[in-house]
């Protein structure tokens, strides 16, 4: 999963300077990959603590990419732009990932990517706090998302683990007041928000990781090793870099539209490679989740016409 979502009433699908092939290459990014991070993690918890692996997958990505940027030339984030940058980790991330990560040490990978595919219902319920309150056909998709996670907690898993269903949803919270908050802080721009970003949230993983007393090591089960491996590649480095190029170039309803395809992802990886499997009410739950989403994405990519205005002139 992973941090700047720009205001859910952000009617406009696509900014004329983003350029289409670059929008249709990271909204792939973020649809498959991080689909596929939820069985990542949980293989990387075979062999690593839960507060280890996501400190060590984020100061590696965040730091590796700052440098980069560094060494081509880019301003360092400002004093002001690092503390925001704290904030938006501790949400986005540390809260954000670090809840669903916990919580995949009891509950399935795809029953954790659909809790998460939440995150626009919240989104546009916080986008209330800055006046933008949902209309009408959010609403509809408001009350159908919900009811699906009223059905999840009903069934399998997360009637067996109320605590991480709590868990994850908390995080899918956390995530979305980020995404809405970060529009209005001073943040770094392009790649060098996400470096910064990663940078403090693997950071304060790894202080909660020392507190805790977690034991500290790199080598581990293949399976596990590959998972971290996958996670700071190409759920950090690439796709999450993705996601910052969307959300600073798109919509808000665009840019989280991988929250109803990562569950699709998710469903079918645990189901072939992970052995996971579902009751009736936990199916009935994703299909609620994933149609409540559709109709707010789909909602909030028409424009409006002072949007029409603005491109006209």
């Amino acid at each position: 999963m992973v941090v700047m979502t720009a205001p859910m009433t952000m009617p406009s699908p696509m900014r004329a300077n983003a350029p289409p092939l670059l929008v249709l290459s990271a909204l792939v990014a973020v649809y498959l990959i991080w689909g596929s991070t939820y069985l990542a993690i949980r293989f990387a918890l075979e062999g690593y603590p839960p507060l280890f692996f996501p400190g060590v997958r984020f100061v590696f990505a965040g730091g590796v990419l700052l440098i980069i940027l560094r060494l081509r030339g880019h301003a360092g984030p400002t004093r002001r732009q690092w503390i925001n940058s704290l904030a938006m980790g501790v949400l986005l991330l540390n809260i954000g990932n670090g809840g669903v990560v916990l919580a995949e040490r009891s509950v399935g990978s795809a029953l954790a990517a659909t809790a998460v595919a939440t995150v626009p219902l919240w989104a546009t319920l916080f986008a209330g706090i800055w006046g933008a309150w949902p209309q009408r056909l959010q609403w509809i998709g408001l009350l159908l998302g919900f009811a699906g996670i009223v059905t999840l907690n009903f069934g399998g898993d997360f009637a067996a683990n109320p605590i991480s269903a709590g868990l994850l949803l908390f995080s899918a919270a956390s995530w979305a007041f980020g995404s809405v908050w970060s529009r209005r802080l001073d943040l770094p721009k392009g790649l060098m928000s996400s470096a910064a970003q990663m940078l403090m949230a693997g950071l304060v993983f790894l202080i909660g990781s020392r507190i805790s007393g977690e034991h500290w090591h790199l080598l581990a089960a293949p399976r596990a090793m590959a998972g971290l491996l996958y996670l700071t590649l190409m759920g950090s480095l690439l796709a999450f870099s993705a996601y910052i190029f969307l959300i600073q170039n798109v919509s808000a309803a665009l840019a989280t539209s991988y929250a109803y395809a990562n569950p699709v992802v998710a469903v079918l990886l645990g189901v072939t490679l992970g052995h996971e499997s579902f009751v009736r009410s936990e199916l009935l739950a994703i299909a609620l989740v994933l149609i409540g989403v559709v109709l707010i994405v789909l909602y909030n990519q028409k424009p409006d016409a002072n949007t029409a205005a603005e491109n006209r002139s």
